[in-house]
């Protein structure tokens, strides 16, 4: 039995909390690959305390320099005041945004960002210029490291962040620039006006939500123009594209609440009833709201959000006051007024507008007899279905800290699945095994969703045949053989998510996982390599002969091997679509009929012996 005296109770300070338990202050950790990765919510801290800055009028310019590993950020407010720079970032729960007066509708309250970045960093270098006078303060691993003596300056007033995360907490990461760069964009729409230089380039936007939408939309056919409402501390954007599923970026107080909350809900159900009465047409919420892409953003007083990231907002009222207007209500009565008067005074719009609802209402009637037999066919199989080896943990589970590390492989045939099942997290990783190769979906309809059994399995297996909401893996990884077979099986997937649930795809859920095809060893040590350059370096690193394996497949991959490659040294390569792709035009071009400009992009890419380089001794 398991002794219980005074010697089992710890305190912790600060520092060894935060680095014990990063996922309760950061979310997951993750490597750079995944957009809610825990090195871009360190970079959100700090970028968040510029922004607040700006929110409360000082300083119109953010300088944000980001390498592979390495951050400074640079803003132009009022700087920190100089006896207290320590204390903001090395004392819990010290900060200027318990002030209600002074940080009303902040992003954050609880004043632990900074501390967090501070922790969980191997170099933290803080500087405060205001005054004319300038003090500096350098920590590694949280720890004080060097306290510079307060000094005169002519430079401007403002805060400068210099911190590099500590690699023994953040494994082999690197910053992806697509992802540092939406997370700019962002901040510039939603504060217009101010001027973000990353890497030396100016994000800047004067119309906010409607830049957004307009950025994020400028390769696809939108049914109408935007449509961008206003009022004070709410803005809204809205259009339809042509494409499946329901597109939303949501906000409250500059955060992306990228899980949506009750924001999110109440701008849909005031959406849907604002359209009903104003067509005066029962219409499905499903039809008015199908293929929407749309922008909320809104302030309020102290925000309750549903984890530390604060990627779900949870408040139910626009202020914590008693008898405070609740958000659903407050958001009702704007779209009600705002949206009303908008289609009333363009009329084009709203003929648009209406046309694509008729159009989705008559997609729906022609798969809603085909959709209730899926439904009952795949209610039925997962009582015996062997398909889906699911995990304890899912994305649903909000209060668990493991959330964001929920996964789904998927993978072809019987003894990679098997290999899969036996080395993975049971918590956290599911498996969904593939019967041979899926079926090209390219240019269908969605109704073959529903008659395809693959497909059909594998959209409930994910829970996202009504949108995201109930999606139940933060990440889907695509897992097959490194040949040609298996670059095919991965198209046919891609093909699958990208015509049928372009928002999984563009919201950052979709992986490819990166295998190896070599193992190298001797009676020392085992490399495991994932291409021809690493192979010669182990080769080189072991020296004389060693043994070299070429894995043929998943299935050659023993489980306890498996374990190595989606463990913590797990190599995942994000699916990512940026603006100026046009995903049918993508789709067309490599899954389409052949063309010459395909074959020519295969012959300029092919492969040849003469590519690999030869180890020479």
């Amino acid at each position: 039995m398991a002794k219980y005296t005074e010697e089992n109770i710890k305190s912790l300070d600060w520092i060894e909390h935060i680095r014990l338990r990063p996922g309760m202050y950061i979310g997951k950790l993750g490597d750079g690959t995944a957009p809610d990765d825990g090195i871009y919510i360190l970079l959100k801290e700090i970028i968040d305390n510029a922004i607040d800055e700006y929110t409360m009028g000082f300083g119109k310019k953010i300088q944000i320099t980001v390498t592979a590993n390495e951050v400074k950020v640079r803003d132009f407010g009022r700087g920190i005041p100089l006896g207290k720079v320590m204390d903001c970032v090395s004392k819990i729960n010290t900060g200027a945004k318990y002030d209600a007066e002074a940080f009303k509708k902040a992003v954050g309250l609880n004043g632990v960002g900074a501390k967090a970045v501070n922790a969980l960093s191997q170099y933290f270098k803080i500087t405060s210029t205001r005054d004319k006078q300038q003090k500096t303060i350098e920590f590694s691993q949280g720890k004080l490291v060097k306290e510079y003596d307060l000094c005169p300056t002519n430079e401007p007033n403002g805060t400068y962040v210099h911190f590099i995360p500590d690699e023994t907490i953040f494994k082999n990461f690197a910053f992806l620039p697509e992802y540092v760069s939406a997370m700019i964009w962002n901040y510039a729409y939603l504060n217009a006006g101010l001027t973000l230089e990353y890497n030396g380039n100016p994000y800047v936007s004067q119309k906010g939500l409607a830049d957004l939408l307009a950025q994020k939309t400028k390769s696809e056919i939108l049914c109408y123009p935007i449509i961008h409402l206003k009022g004070e501390d709410i803005e809204i954007a809205i259009s339809h594209n042509q494409e499946y599923g329901e597109e939303y970026y949501s906000f409250v107080n500059g955060q992306n609440t990228t899980q949506g909350g009750t924001h999110l809900q109440a701008f849909k159900e005031a959406y849907v009833k604002t359209i009903r009465e104003f067509y005066k047409k029962d219409y499905e919420a499903a039809d008015i709201r199908a293929s929407i892409v749309a922008a909320i953003s809104i302030r309020i007083q102290e925000p309750v959000f549903e984890s530390q990231t604060k990627t779900k907002l949870g408040s139910q009222n626009i202020s914590p006051q008693e008898g405070a207007i609740s958000l659903r209500v407050w958001i009702q009565n704007f779209l009600k007024k705002e949206l009303d008067d908008y289609l009333h005074k363009h009329p084009d719009t709203a003929d648009a507008l209406q046309k694509k609802i008729l159009q989705s209402e008559r997609e729906r009637k022609e798969i809603a007899g085909i959709k209730k037999l899926a439904q009952q066919r795949a209610k039925r199989a997962n009582l015996h279905n062997k398909k889906l080896r699911d995990c304890r943990i899912h994305l649903t589970d909000l209060k668990d800290e493991r959330r964001l590390e929920t996964t789904l492989f998927i993978t072809e045939g019987d003894s990679a699945s098997g290999s899969l099942t036996q080395a993975r997290d049971v918590d956290t990783q599911a498996v969904f095994s593939l019967r041979g190769k899926p079926l090209n979906c390219y240019g269908m309809k969605k109704k073959v969703v529903y008659e395809n059994e693959e497909f059909n399995l594998l959209q409930h297996a994910l829970d996202i045949e009504e949108g995201l909401e109930n999606l139940r893996y933060n990440r889907i990884v695509i897992a097959t053989d490194a040949d040609v077979d298996g670059m095919h099986i991965r198209l046919l997937m891609l093909t699958f998510f990208l015509q049928f649930f372009p928002d999984l795809v563009k919201n950052g859920h979709l992986y490819i996982l990166e295998t190896p095809l070599f193992r190298v060893r001797d009676k020392r040590k085992t490399f495991y390599c994932y291409s021809e350059q690493e192979k010669l370096k182990a080769i080189q690193k072991l020296g004389g002969k060693p043994e070299i394996t070429r894995f043929k497949g998943l299935g050659e991959i023993s489980p306890d091997e498996f374990s190595v490659f989606i463990g913590q040294e797990m190599r995942l390569s994000p699916v990512i679509v940026t603006p100026e792709v046009t995903i049918q035009k993508l789709l067309e071009y490599y899954m389409g009929k052949n063309t010459p400009h395909r074959q020519e992009f295969i012959i300029d890419h092919l492969k040849v012996e003469k590519d690999i380089p030869i180890l020479v001794d």
